[in-house]
């Protein structure tokens, strides 16, 4: 209104700052305006063949002229200036109709210069009838009622006619000010476009201006999307809320209201009667969510939505479990009774679970499908996980509109403003590749957060301001106004389904007991709930309010509430009649048919034709066919050469071989779709898998789209930088669909550090929780390169210190025992060095009868390492997953002449190649490499160790010693050399398993509880000396009576007061560097100086080249260790570190002895 009042006085102005009506009129007419009104809709109506000037550039020039003149007469001809003045002028027609309510200023000009009179008051008025209205919108909810609990209170004012408004300062601000006495209250305005509060009056007296906008945005709702850059979305959303009796409810529709209301607050009324001492996360005080997410799913279902997917904390899961989704209330009932289980799964607690339900819609009559997706402690961790589902299910039905599936999330007030996740979540909505066409999002607002205020939780004045950065509107509501709520929802669903875009509601309620049920809120909170101990529940409220107007009668309340009661104590009885629970009951993506007719312990061929491989091959390496104006960058031009040589002389690198597997699996119709930081290119540039026109803008060609007719799709999407909700929206994904390979690409390993709730809450314990398989596959870029601490270790150590074997048990051999493994690991963790194997670990994710996810570190300079090729004879018929790779040189063919075998997982291998090929060492040491590395390969370590009897054996690995995968193969390598003695977890026996023992390993969750076995014996107390076997076992008093697991096969310090019946025969001694508390070193030279200083430990005295490479030692202490040179502590803890170290200087320590380093 501001610009608009500028414009009158200045822009139309021809003496500057001279008032606009006084310079224009001089006879005083009080009809001028009505005048221009009338004419300016007589010219909306004028056509252009009426102006016969209208047309070529002489338009242009009169009408640059006519401009001119009305800036400032004297800057044109005296001419033009009489022609002007004459009135004879009409400026050419605006070809689009003039708006309701909007004066185009030309007519105005020429029906005010034509006679009659306006003052600047009227315009002033008009202007600030606008600007109130829009300050109402704007800012009206800063003013809004929307605190149940009348905490949170908002200054008031009293207007000229002398009545008490909300609205403030805050919102009307300087606007308040233009109405000087109650004569004006009466005054009636015409109303603005961009308001409907008249309906269908368009004039309105100023009293009744602010009432209607009192009750629309100062009521129990407040409204915030002014900040909407869409005048169409911001007047849809006016229409919404401003139309006359839009909230007007039938009395059927009350009853309702108030029915599915009674069935929220009664479900928790009996929890807390049967269960009162259990945790459960109970909705009290904010029971309006079920009444509200009902509206949701019925305006979505008649609008064609088939199926909904959500997501949300535990606050009032049961609830909506039980009211929203009809699920059975035996099934909950059971989980309040500690039954056994009677499937397989750790299990979770009830609060957590998730479901998945087909069902009728009694109100749309048509059927829907309702999913809630199982969530962590993490509130808002479910958040992409429930996006990337929805976004597979709307591409696997082909809704490309969003029409068919949408997602549904739930959060708490303290946790949307407070998790980083929710704003990454939210950065997808729009995405082409993330998008979900919008999501409704719904805030339980209880206005605080476990014990903290949202004064100290927050620094934005709405819990839901996130949501500003993709203009969503956001409704505030009292949740003690059903009306309001439902209606709330019900625009929020029309919303979603005209604009696919999100919405949020704001559920301002309040949590009536403490964070749960056996919490004490008035240790922090005690003002606040005072109020809510003393405040009615919503369903009295609602019921006296709905009583007082006769829509329903006490009794008729009472009947209803009654007749609930009686349907819960009947689901109690069926539920006590029960004596086990089911995980599978509470699963929340099931694979219907999927492992019907398989047989569990089979895998499919991972091996293609070669004839495929080389199809694909030249696909993957040409231009796109008939299309030679597609140019193509130089370089990449050069690329794709190469992969044709490649394809020629039939071996593969690293990309060639995934771009393999993956057009394999989609000639087979496994849909493959690969998301991450820059995966169109790769981080390294070596996928290339999109190539873009040098010429023209979005114009690309992906290969992998191509290959044959009937294909599956591919998809390739590079990703925000996100890796938390990223991973979690491709773990979504995967869930919804086994026969899809979905990869999700970090740009450098050790980038999952921030997604490490994915992985540990959903990835690797998922199918434990929830009975949940998946089948993502993690790329993590991996390799000591000397790139510095942060761009080299994919953090080995921690994916397997998160995988669920059992490093003490050798399970029992036999054919199926690789399969067996991968069926009982929760996830598979890989580290392969050939693209061969890579390629047949891909394949094999999809040939497994069951779905585990895989992580794999993948390489970086291997990418182009002249070695690191594989013929297609690897990933051919008949060739399959290489669990190992066993030295193929001189060593294997003459292996009782070994002295040392190397084992050694990913790049590190060509490491030791290159280092045993100078010292022409090909004979005397074996390199034997574990590709996969969890589940543990023992079978195969075991017939590796056994040919090479007479060596000693080493585990080799890039990484510190504190981390990589030393800390998991140690153990399992001694259970693997020793195997026919079993190491139980918590008990040893002389010689031999015991019965007990075995029924632990074999049975897992079904042996005697661990607690019972660690007290099940007595600790011998014989005197000294007497050697009486002990039925217990500690690690470390292993470690202890072997005197060292480092030291070389033959060395053996029994302890005399243990008898375990016999020796073990061979252990594994460690070769690498020292712990560290960074993932690496900081800089190239230090890198190269540790890699040579390990390599010497294992092949012995340096040469003098390698020695010229080395700086002097001093420098070496300084730099890397930080201590003192050729101190004791320097000798004893990072002589692996030390130039001078050869096989006649090292100093002892603690996994490489000195006559280890002789040999």
């Amino acid at each position: 209104m501001h610009r608009a009042h500028t414009a009158f006085n200045l822009v139309l102005s021809p003496v500057a700052q001279k008032n606009f009506a006084t310079w224009l009129v001089k006879d005083g007419s009080t009809k001028v305006w009505k005048n221009s009104t009338i004419l300016a809709a007589i010219r909306a109506y004028s056509s252009a063949p009426a102006e016969q000037f209208a047309s070529g550039t002489s338009a242009t020039y009169v009408e640059e002229m006519y401009n001119s003149w009305l800036r400032d007469p004297t800057s044109v001809h005296t001419s033009w200036d009489a022609y002007f003045r004459s009135n004879s002028y009409n400026a050419p027609p605006d070809f689009q109709p003039v708006q309701r309510n909007l004066v185009p200023l030309s007519s105005s000009i020429n029906a005010l210069s034509s006679g009659g009179a306006i003052d600047s008051k009227t315009i002033e008025d008009h202007l600030a009838v606008q600007a109130i209205i829009r300050s109402y919108q704007s800012r009206g909810h800063l003013a809004a009622d929307l605190d149940p609990l009348g905490i949170l209170r908002q200054d008031t004012t009293v207007s000229k006619d002398g009545q008490t408004r909300r609205a403030n300062e805050a919102v009307l601000r300087q606007h308040s000010s233009f109405f000087v006495g109650e004569q004006d209250m009466d005054r009636p305005f015409k109303l603005p476009s961009t308001t409907f509060i008249g309906g269908d009056e368009t004039t309105l007296p100023l009293r009744e201006i602010l009432n209607r906008l009192e009750n629309v945005y100062c009521n129990k709702v407040g409204v915030e999307y002014m900040f909407i850059n869409s005048l169409e979305q911001c007047n849809w959303i006016r229409k919404r809320f401003e139309t006359p009796g839009v909230m007007n409810f039938s009395p059927e529709q009350k009853r309702l209201i108030l029915a599915r209301l009674t069935r929220a607050t009664g479900f928790e009324a009996f929890l807390a009667k049967k269960y009162s001492s259990e945790k459960r996360f109970g909705l009290e005080g904010g029971e309006m969510l079920i009444p509200a997410m009902k509206e949701v799913i019925d305006v979505s279902t008649e609008l064609g939505v088939e199926s909904v997917i959500m997501g949300m904390p535990h606050r009032g899961r049961l609830n909506v479990l039980a009211n929203v989704c009809r699920k059975p209330l035996p099934q909950i009932f059971t989980q309040f009774a500690g039954l056994e289980a009677a499937d397989d799964g750790s299990g979770d607690v009830k609060y957590h679970l998730g479901t998945y339900i087909e069902r009728l819609n009694r109100i749309t009559n048509k059927n829907i499908r309702l999913a809630v997706v199982a969530n962590p402690s993490h509130l808002e961790a479910s958040c992409p996980v429930v996006q990337g589902k929805t976004r597979a299910e709307q591409f696997y039905r082909g809704d490309q509109e969003g029409k068919k599936v949408m997602s549904l999330l739930l959060h708490g007030d303290a946790a949307f403003c407070g998790q980083g996740v929710v704003y990454e979540t939210m950065h997808l909505s729009d995405l082409p590749d993330y998008t979900t066409h919008g999501t409704i999002h719904v805030v339980v607002n209880n206005q605080i957060g476990f014990t903290t205020d949202p004064r100290f939780s927050r620094s934005s004045p709405y819990c839901t301001d996130v949501a500003r950065v993709v203009n969503a509107p956001i409704f505030h509501v009292n949740a003690d106004d059903p009306e309001a709520v439902v209606h709330v929802s019900r625009v929020a669903a029309e919303w979603r389904a005209t604009f696919h875009k999100d919405v949020v509601i704001d559920l301002v309620s309040y949590r009536r007991n403490g964070h749960n049920e056996v919490d004490e809120p008035m240790f922090t909170q005690p003002l606040m709930y005072q109020k809510i101990r003393n405040h009615k529940t919503c369903l009295e409220l609602y019921a006296n309010k709905l009583i007082a107007e006769g829509t329903v009668t006490p009794e008729e309340v009472k009947a209803v509430a009654d007749k609930y009661d009686k349907i819960c104590e009947e689901s109690l009885e069926l539920a006590k009649q029960e004596t086990h629970i089911k995980y599978k009951d509470w699963l929340d993506s099931p694979w219907s048919g999927f492992f019907e007719g398989k047989d569990p312990l089979k895998v499919s061929p991972t091996g293609v034709k070669e004839e495929t491989l080389v199809h694909i091959g030249n696909r993957f390496s040409s231009p796109p066919p008939n299309a030679a104006e597609f140019v193509i960058h130089k370089g990449l031009l050069r690329v794709l050469a190469a992969r044709k040589t490649m394809v020629d002389e039939r071996i593969a690198d690293w990309a060639l071989a995934e771009a393999m597997a993956f057009g394999s699996l989609l000639k087979e119709g496994i849909h493959v779709r690969l998301s991450g930081q820059d995966v169109e290119r790769g981080t390294f540039s070596h996928r290339h898998h999109v190539l873009h026109h040098q010429l023209v803008d979005k114009a690309v060609y992906n290969p992998l789209q191509h290959l044959y007719p009937d294909q599956a799709p591919y998809s390739v999407s590079n990703s925000s930088l996100s890796e938390f909700a990223v991973l979690g929206f491709e773990h979504g994904y995967s869930m919804t669909n086994p026969n899809a390979l979905v990869l999700w690409e970090a740009q450098f390993g050790d980038f999952c550090n921030t997604a490490q709730c994915i992985i540990d809450q959903f990835i690797a314990s998922g199918q434990a929780k929830w009975v949940r398989q998946s089948g993502l596959v993690c790329l993590l870029p991996h390799g000591m390169e000397g790139m510095g601490p942060e761009h080299s270790s994919g953090r080995l150590e921690r994916f397997l210190s998160l995988c669920a074997d059992d490093p003490d048990y050798f399970p029992p051999e036999s054919d199926e025992f690789a399969i067996r493994q991968l069926h009982d690991i929760n996830m598979i963790v890989a580290n392969c060095s050939t693209p061969g194997n890579y390629f047949h670990i891909l394949r094999r994710q999809i040939a497994m009868p069951f779905r585990k996810p895989l992580i794999v570190m993948t390489p970086k300079s291997l990418l182009r390492h002249p070695l690191a090729r594989s013929p297609f004879k690897e990933m051919a018929e008949n060739s399959e997953f290489r669990r190992v790779i066993p030295d193929e040189g001189p060593a294997a063919e003459n292996a009782d002449n070994v002295r040392k075998v190397l084992f050694c997982t990913g790049r590190v291998f060509y490491d030791l190649l290159k280092a045993r090929q100078d010292k022409k060492m090909d004979k005397d040491i074996a390199i034997v490499r574990v590709e996969q590395i969890s589940p543990f390969p023992f079978d195969l370590v075991k017939e590796q160790s056994n040919l090479y009897k007479n060596a000693d054996l080493f585990w080799v690995q890039e990484e510190h010693k504190n981390q990589g995968a030393w800390t998991y193969v140690q153990p399992r390598f001694l259970t693997a050399l020793n195997h026919d003695k079993d190491v139980g977890s918590s008990t040893q026996v002389t010689g031999q398993r015991s019965n007990d023992s075995a029924s632990d390993s074999e049975h897992g969750s079904k042996s005697k509880p661990w607690l019972s076995r660690v007290f099940a014996h007595e600790k011998a107390t014989a005197a000294e000396g007497d050697h009486k076997p002990v039925d217990y076992f500690d690690m470390r008093e292993v470690r202890d009576m072997q005197g060292n697991f480092n030291k070389p096969a033959g060395i053996r310090d029994i302890s005399p007061k243990y008898n375990f019946g016999r020796k073990i025969s061979r252990c594994m001694h460690y070769v690498g560097r020292c712990g560290l508390a960074a993932p690496s070193v900081g800089n190239k030279t230090a890198h190269n100086k540790e890699i040579l200083q390990f390599l010497t430990n294992i092949f012995g005295q340096l040469s003098e080249l390698e020695k010229e490479l080395l700086p002097p030692l001093e420098t070496v202490s300084k730099k890397i260790t930080g201590f003192a040179e050729s101190t004791s502590s320097i000798g004893t803890k990072r002589n692996t570190m030390l130039p001078e170290a050869s096989s006649h200087h090292l100093p002892e320590r603690k996994g490489i002895p000195n006559e280890v380093s002789k040999n």
